[in-house]
């Protein structure tokens, strides 16, 4: 948490109450009512008793006989009181924790529709177990006050209701309720300030520890096949030893500040017993007034730490709300325009004298380069491939193309208009990107390739199914369409799960298809098969897309029209793949490479019969 002062740390949380209450006003009115009247009656049942006992008990003790008329009474007053009470409670709580869960519910979207809003470059910095906890636990954090806030609030105006009814009643005792009441708000003041550090350092931990846990889980893979349990396992356990060492010590603050909490509206009590009987003696006041006040002290104990837990959890609110603020200010979303294209035929894609590099994961460090005077065109209804070795920036090019970033100097364009000036809902409709890590969902194979984007239907799911060379393993698995595939398609082969994302992006009939290495799981045979279909998908008929593939397999690179050849970030050579064979030596040794690899790992695996992956695998993607 960036805190100054334990003053700027309370003005700090008051400030986020106060945004909360802006922004249910109504809600937090009803819950504020209802705390109003349950304080209201608190201070009346305080005299209900001591009007019993001073004006029914003691005379029935005195007289020795007992009016049933007035205990009815009495007993008509006490029940009627709790009724409302219950009443008060009721609407306090209702709308204490309809506020606060409808708080947090807003912010969560709002967190992660500002997640969906902010470039690549922005979550490369930013660990996905931070984000993770931004979006569940500091969301949480920022709005924890607001359950005890409205009867808090409550809780002022009874007060300063029982204090001046002290007045009224006498001087003395009412100088004793103005030595406890400020005494109990200072200690709930000394309380927030010792506990700010305390929760701003478990909070920072809490993300941390998710940060850890979701790295370990995400590379599990990597982290058994090298061998580093252990070490994850003390990683992850270190952390985890702070944050319990974190909230170990506040709950040892809390319980050196709890009991004296406690035991000061005890004290008050006791203290008014000793002046009130002395009153008492003197004639000032009655003992229906003495029993009064007593029992008044002692039932505002419990309503006064409502204070003192709003403001324990203000620490704890700013510093959440420090986290989630962060996101919520965070700075270079990619704002579209308002072109649309037309959606007949293949789309042109130019790249002209493009620039780009990826910013630093700190402020302090130096960028990273990654393309320079890139250009070259995808014209309609032709397949080029992007051919170079690993990072000379083939998938960020597919980036650009679809525009998951914008390029630091240069333009794309689809059609001649720059994708910057294009509609959300054009440029999707027209480009489709295949990554090179395929994610499916955790639903059935309908849902992963429809999306629920209106005009899919059955049908159209099949066409792409069969496009992609994939309708022969849906058509076999158990319940065909409505399979559901497992967390990130866990039930599925790596060949299989890259064949059904090309079929999603298939079934939305893009007029350029970018494929970022997106067939490297398939069999050759499969995949020369694919290509040739998204070439021609019906005999005679032009291509229905322009298609931009990055390739490795010589087979793959064959079929395309123009191959580009890129080495550190720039372009090399371009032409067919016969022509950069006998022209550009760095290139041969590039394919011959990839076709001893391939033929390597052909006789080690069998293609899309291999197990599936665990939850989590991940590729790092070639930059």
């Amino acid at each position: 948490m960036a805190s100054g002062t334990s003053r700027d740390v309370i003005r700090r949380g008051l400030w986020v109450l106060g945004r909360a209450i802006r922004e249910q006003p109504r809600i937090f009115a009803v819950a504020v009512a209802g705390s109003v009247l349950f304080g209201g009656l608190v201070i009346a049942s305080a005299y209900v008793v001591g009007a019993v006992v001073g004006d029914v008990v003691v005379p029935a003790v005195e007289a020795g006989e007992v009016g049933t008329g007035t205990v009815a009474l009495a007993a008509v007053a006490l029940f009627g009181i709790s009724v409302l009470r219950v009443v008060g409670i009721f609407g306090r709580r209702l709308g204490a924790g309809y506020m606060q869960f409808r708080l947090q519910a807003a912010y969560r979207r709002r967190v992660t529709r500002r997640y969906l809003d902010l470039p690549l470059a922005w979550h490369h910095r930013n660990a996905t177990g931070t984000l993770l906890s931004n979006a569940n636990s500091d969301v949480e954090a920022a709005w924890y006050p607001i359950a005890p806030l409205p009867f808090a609030v409550g809780t002022l105006v009874m007060l300063v209701g029982a204090v001046g009814s002290l007045f009224v009643t006498d001087w003395a005792l009412a100088l004793v309720g103005l030595a406890v009441f400020p005494a109990l708000f200072a200690l709930n003041v000394v309380y927030s300030r010792r506990m700010a550090p305390r929760q701003a350092r478990a909070q920072r931990l809490r993300a941390e520890v998710s940060g850890i846990a979701h790295e370990s889980f995400d590379g599990a893979l990597v982290v058994k096949t090298m061998g580093r349990e252990a070490q994850e396992t003390a990683r992850f356990a270190g952390r985890a030893r702070e944050l319990r060492d974190s909230l170990i010590a506040v709950g040892r603050l809390r319980g050196v500040f709890d009991p004296l909490l406690e035991t000061l509206p005890s004290l008050g009590t006791l203290a008014v017993l000793v002046v009130g009987t002395v009153r008492l003696r003197q004639g000032a006041i009655t003992v229906t007034e003495l029993v009064s006040v007593a029992f008044l002290f002692t039932v505002l104990a419990f309503p006064v730490r409502a204070i003192g837990w709003v403001l324990a959890e203000l620490p704890r609110s700013v510093a959440g709300w420090d986290r989630v603020s962060r996101v919520l200010d965070a700075t270079g979303e990619m704002p579209y325009g308002e072109v649309t294209l037309d959606d007949a035929g293949p789309a042109t894609l130019a790249f002209d004298g493009v620039h780009f590099g990826y910013e630093p994961a700190e402020a302090h460090l130096p960028g990273t380069s990654v393309l320079g005077e890139v250009a070259f065109t995808v014209p309609a209804g032709r397949t080029v491939a992007l051919v170079g070795p690993t990072g000379a920036g083939k998938s960020t090019i597919a980036s650009l193309a679809v525009r998951l970033v914008d390029p630091d100097a240069g333009t794309v364009t689809l059609d001649g208009v720059d994708v910057r000036r294009l509609t959300a809902a054009s440029l999707a409709s027209t480009a489709a990107l295949v990554a090179q890590v395929p994610f499916v969902f955790d639903d059935t194979v309908r849902a992963n390739i429809s999306l629920d984007r209106p005009g899919i239907d059955d049908e159209d799911v099949w066409a792409a199914l069969r496009l992609a060379e994939a309708d022969g393993f849906v058509a076999a698995l158990p319940d065909g369409l409505d399979t559901m595939v497992g967390e990130r398609g866990t039930s599925l082969s790596g060949g299989q799960r890259q064949r059904l994302t090309l079929a999603r992006a298939l079934a939305g009939r893009p007029r350029l298809l970018v494929l970022d290495d997106a067939t490297s799981a398939v069999d050759p045979r499969v995949e020369a098969a694919i290509l040739a279909g998204l070439r021609a998908p019906a005999p005679g008929q032009p291509a229905a897309a322009s298609i931009l593939v990055v390739a490795y397999r010589r087979a793959t690179i064959a079929l395309a029209d123009e191959v580009i050849y890129l080495e550190q970030g720039r372009v090399l050579a371009r032409g067919t793949h016969a022509e950069l064979l006998a022209t550009v030596p760095g290139y041969v040794d590039l394919v011959t490479a990839y076709e001893q690899a391939e033929q390597e790992r052909a006789e080690n695996r069998t293609y899309d019969e291999v197990a599936p992956l665990p939850t989590g695998l991940e590729i790092e993607v070639d930059r």
